[in-house]
């Protein structure tokens, strides 16, 4: 594609970065590589061509990358084998997690009295219907009586209603029933656990009825351990079928269970193992689409980084990080930090994070590690705002815009912030409305998501910025050269080289996509 970089950056697909930049960019030790020259060999083509691997993968299996499908195993030994060929050390972490998938939109209809078809969430969420299958909810087709468990209509004053909470609550319930039930006080897989142990057919679990709590409920039962057909509504359709006695018909059209996935680990040949400079993206898509822009342009960006530093005879080790079942609530990088021995753990002396890094409505997005925007937000381990400050450098000497996004947990660098692990990296914005302010900054549309297709399945190919993908891309690479042969990382205590070279000592660190699923 054709776009238009500021004067000195060279076009025709070529990231180059002005030929002078600030000394601050270039590493110290004259035999080391100048970060901005490997920056500015990053080239677009070969970068789209793992978002075409990517997307005939997702082709070829059902339109999805998602863990615990064979759209992301075919992924897992796509990046496998690249880092292989170029020399990584690779491992193949496999974990066990909970897999869910929707095959079909569900339906909900009241078959008696006055027969009302329902409209549905599909399964991409695209658009909030009258119902939403609860993710684990069971698989099932079953026309029954709807019976009240424990309501309270009106609603209380306060949130708190303890409907199916507790065994006691579906005394005299009848089996093969309904079981129609108020959110509350506790998690919805206590209450569907309840009503399945109670015999229910299926489960419909409606808002509780305050301000802010009338809304359909997407929400989740957090594991697969029902089998019957859950769904959320709002508090309107589940106080009409409280008030009579109601037939209706549940189908839901799920895989819910206990899969094995993987994560993808690749070590530098060279480099100091007690000094380890990481890069993660998640690897898997959601499963209603191919997620070539969540999260395929952040693994394929880190992928052309590792290849491109893979003949350099580095300082301090590198380690790249495919993650799985990311979608799924961060599974694949919580497993591995919590899986790490201490000893290792402290190792990792920083952790870049590239989740969604080609949005098509993007905006330049570096992680705010010291919360310097002022929004309240927790700011990253000591040495995460140095981490920023690199980003940003990069940023300017390019004349770009960009801005600071908070750590709000919705990413892989949580794990590592939770162990005290300085922390960045880049973001182009999902399902967020860019500002009338951004659209000035960055161009684009005002009033339109950064990514329209966040989780459909639309996010294609096509679904892709080309542009911002080039520049992030440069700027993952800028930042491997730099913190390559840093001889100072910002992760507390930097051990000594290879070479036995003594390092400055700095301070210790210190412990710093969304449905709901209880209350």
């Amino acid at each position: 594609m054709r776009f238009h970089l500021p004067k000195g950056v060279a076009r025709a697909g070529t990231l180059a970065v002005a030929l002078a930049l600030p000394v601050a960019l270039v590493t110290p030790a004259q035999a080391d590589p100048d970060p901005t020259a490997l920056a500015r060999s990053v080239k677009a083509k070969p970068v789209v061509r793992h978002l075409e691997a990517f997307q005939r993968i997702a082709d070829a299996n059902g339109g999805t990358r998602a863990s615990g499908t064979p759209g992301y195993d075919a992924s897992r030994d796509y990046v496998a084998g690249k880092l292989r060929q170029a020399g990584y050390k690779v491992t193949i972490q496999p974990f066990e997690f909970p897999f869910f998938m929707q095959n079909s939109t569900a339906t909900m209809q009241r078959i008696s009295p006055d027969p009302r078809t329902y409209t549905p969430t599909p399964p991409d969420g695209s658009v909030v219907g009258e119902f939403a299958t609860m993710t684990y909810s069971g698989a099932g087709d079953v026309t029954a009586t709807v019976q009240n468990v424990d309501l309270q209509i009106p609603p209380p004053a306060q949130p708190g209603s303890t409907s199916g909470c507790e065994p006691a609550d579906f005394a005299g319930f009848t089996p093969g029933n309904i079981a129609l039930i108020q959110r509350g006080s506790c998690d919805f897989r206590v209450k569907a656990e309840n009503a399945q142990a109670a015999g229910a057919a299926g489960v419909i679990i409606f808002n509780e009825g305050q301000e802010g709590r009338t809304a359909t409920l997407q929400g989740t039962l957090g594991v697969p351990t029902v089998t019957i057909p859950v769904v959320g509504t709002g508090f309107e359709i589940g106080a009409e079928l409280a008030a009579t006695t109601s037939v209706v018909r549940l189908a839901t059209d799920t895989e819910s269970e206990t899969r094995t996935t993987y994560n993808v680990i690749a070590d530098s040949r060279s480099g100091n193992p007690g000094n380890v400079v990481m890069f993660g993206a998640h690897l898997d898509s959601v499963t209603a689409g191919p997620g070539i822009n969540d999260n395929g342009t952040g693994s394929a960006g880190i992928l052309e980084t590792a290849l491109l530093m893979a003949k350099l005879p580095t300082v301090n080790k590198l380690r790249f990080a495919w993650w799985g079942a990311e979608e799924l609530n961060l599974i694949g990088s919580e497993y591995y930090v919590a899986n790490l021995p201490a000893a290792e753990r402290a190792k990792i002396k920083l952790y870049l994070n590239f989740d969604m890094i080609g949005s098509p409505n993007y905006a330049y997005k570096i992680y705010d590690g010291d919360d310097s925007d002022a929004t309240g937000a927790p700011a990253g381990p000591p040495g995460s705002d140095e981490i920023e400050a690199t980003f940003e450098r990069f940023f300017d000497a390019l004349r770009l815009p960009h801005g600071g996004t908070d750590f709000d947990g919705r990413s892989d660098y949580g794990p590592f912030i939770e162990a005290g692990i300085p922390s960045g990296g880049l973001f182009t914005g999902a399902e967020g409305v860019k500002t009338e302010e951004e659209a000035a900054k960055y161009g684009g549309t005002a009033g339109v998501a950064y990514d329209p297709c966040y989780h459909r399945a639309c996010d294609t190919i096509d679904n892709v910025s080309t542009e911002a993908l080039l520049v992030n891309t440069g700027a993952i690479v800028h930042s491997a050269v730099t913190y390559a042969y840093d001889r100072s990382l910002p992760g507390g205590t930097t051990a000594r080289t290879n070479a036995g070279a003594p390092l400055q000592l700095r301070g210790a660190p210190y412990h710093g996509h969304n449905h709901q699923v209880s209350r």
